[in-house]
């Protein structure tokens, strides 16, 4: 049985919020960085997985693919793509699975293998689910999952607000970005920001694909988010910056590319490879916003 759904499929969002929203009628999920992935389960074991971008990434994650064969005809699944290194989620990794070439996907699969936290069901038995309330869909998501196990699993969620405060408090060192917060009666509204999150800190990380500008100086950075795989253009760096990215990324560069930069339309980058290093970005930027840089690392 075919899903009730193809790719490409506008994904639900979430703005972010202050402090955590307290009252009845909430659910709250851990908020994990990783690579935002639609999972479609077709007949003849054919599974197609589709980034927030709307392009199609199966190749990239191989272990996924296969795991997904395991699931019913016709499900479709809405999650995150992490990868575990060290107990905790590995955002520079899981962005270098997602960035693999076909031929180089398998060697990274068993190098770094990836996990699926699905949090929504989508559609069931060729049935489209998004109409139906959110605890409805969650109790048929933990039914579909339930028998099968890692690397395909629910996130964890709760009713009780002490319960997600305690969460939010105790595993940052697991790699938690914050929390999604969901009315229980809401119907899943792609394309529009209905979820709430909080996050811990006013910056979130970001994986530095390229960067314009000289090799020995960049002038802005090349950045893809969590959650997104678009790649967005910085603001100009700041002079301490450009030489740092200069030392880092100058020796690494591996073809060109086009990305848009707010305010001036469709600009020249070039690539390099995903995952190396890491910028720490303002909070609440997207492809819309202008995003400032404010340090770089090197992936461990």
């Amino acid at each position: 049985m075919p899903p009730a759904l193809d790719p490409p499929l506008k994904v639900a969002l979430a703005h972010s919020v202050a402090t955590l929203p307290r009252g009845p009628g909430l659910a709250y999920e851990p908020k994990f960085d990783g690579h935002r992935v639609v999972i479609f389960r077709y007949e003849a074991e054919r599974v197609v997985l589709q980034a927030r971008s709307g392009r199609i990434v199966t190749s990239a994650f191989p272990d996924l693919a296969t795991a997904a064969r395991d699931l019913p005809e016709g499900v479709v699944l809405d999650g995150e793509v992490v990868v575990w290194t060290g107990g905790k989620t590995d955002f520079a990794a899981v962005q270098a699975r997602a960035a693999a070439t076909p031929a180089r996907a398998p060697a990274l699969a068993r190098r770094l293998p990836a996990s699926y936290a699905a949090f929504d069901l989508l559609a069931e038995g060729g049935r489209d689910l998004r109409p139906l309330r959110y605890e409805r869909r969650r109790e048929r998501l933990v039914a579909v999952l339930g028998p099968l196990g890692p690397p395909l699993q629910p996130v964890p969620m709760t009713t009780d607000p002490d319960v997600a405060a305690l969460w939010f408090e105790t595993l940052t060192a697991s790699g938690l970005e914050g929390l999604v917060v969901k009315r229980l009666d809401q119907a899943y509204r792609g394309g529009t920001r209905a979820w709430r999150k909080l996050r811990h800190t006013d910056t979130r990380e970001a994986a530095v694909v390229g960067f314009t500008g000289s090799a020995q100086r960049p002038d802005a950075l090349v950045l893809v988010l969590p959650d997104d795989d678009t790649p967005v253009v910085s603001r100009p760096l700041a002079p301490g910056l450009r030489l740092r990215a200069g030392a880092e990324l100058g020796g690494l560069t591996e073809g060109s590319g086009v990305a848009t930069a707010v305010g001036k339309g469709e600009v020249e980058y070039r690539k390099v490879p995903a995952g190396i290093v890491l910028a720490e970005v303002a909070q609440g930027t997207t492809r819309h916003a202008l995003v400032t840089v404010e340090r770089l690392r090197t992936a461990e």
